[in-house]
């Protein structure tokens, strides 16, 4: 079992920055795709960013330009940089990982993760 924690969440002005971070611990293999989804009240659940184990990124078209996807693997923590953010980026934000030999090569927001954390609440005022 791997067991997935959201922390940075918070209220920040329009054009500020947040730092959320997902601690995973448990049984983590080498090989994996991680993500950041988020989703706002009343839409549907969209993906914002996915790393995987080599360090090869992705993003959503609302992050592109502003968010940074990251990982250290050393403390098995994976972040996610929120710069100039604006009232629609307001959402519950969502880890998710897999772990499955083959999820490393279909790495992507469309992925079936097996593991989701609890989620932390991003509000962003104009």
């Amino acid at each position: 079992q791997v067991q997935l924690v959201e922390s940075g969440g918070g209220s920040v002005q329009a054009g500020g920055s947040l730092r959320l971070s997902c601690a995973a611990s448990g049984y983590i293999t080498s090989s994996y795709c991680m993500a950041w989804f988020r989703q706002a009240p009343g839409k549907e659940r969209e993906g914002v960013a996915v790393i995987d184990s080599y360090g090869r990124t992705g993003y959503g078209g609302a992050a592109k330009g502003r968010f940074t996807i990251s990982q250290d693997n050393a403390k098995n923590t994976l972040y996610l940089q929120m710069d100039s953010l604006k009232p629609e980026d307001t959402a519950m934000y969502y880890c998710a990982a897999d772990f499955r030999p083959s999820s490393r090569e279909r790495c992507g927001a469309g992925l079936d993760f097996g593991y989701w954390g609890q989620g932390t609440q991003v509000t962003v005022s104009s």
